[in-house]
């Protein structure tokens, strides 16, 4: 009995999710729902009015990731791109 308590005990927290969502409540949606609304309220400013995006930083072409590694390690240079 011990290893089966052992085992379920574990499981019960998901064993009762999945009850909860079979029977269509949705634990948590309520804070979700609250949190979004909090984070769309704080992109307003002071007086109402939405801040601007700013504008986003010029585009690098500088090769970055496994591609750095890859024309590192490469033989040739790579093709001029035009």
């Amino acid at each position: 009995m011990t290893e089966l308590g052992a085992f379920l005990l574990p499981a019960l927290p998901l064993l009762a999710l999945l009850v909860m969502l079979l029977l269509g409540r949705y634990p948590g949606h309520e804070a979700i729902v609250r949190f979004s609304e909090w984070v769309a309220g704080r992109v307003k400013s002071r007086h109402g009015v939405a801040l601007r995006a700013l504008p986003k930083p010029p585009r690098s072409f500088a090769p970055g990731g496994g591609l750095l590694i890859a024309l590192g390690l490469a033989q040739r240079p790579p093709p001029f791109a035009a």
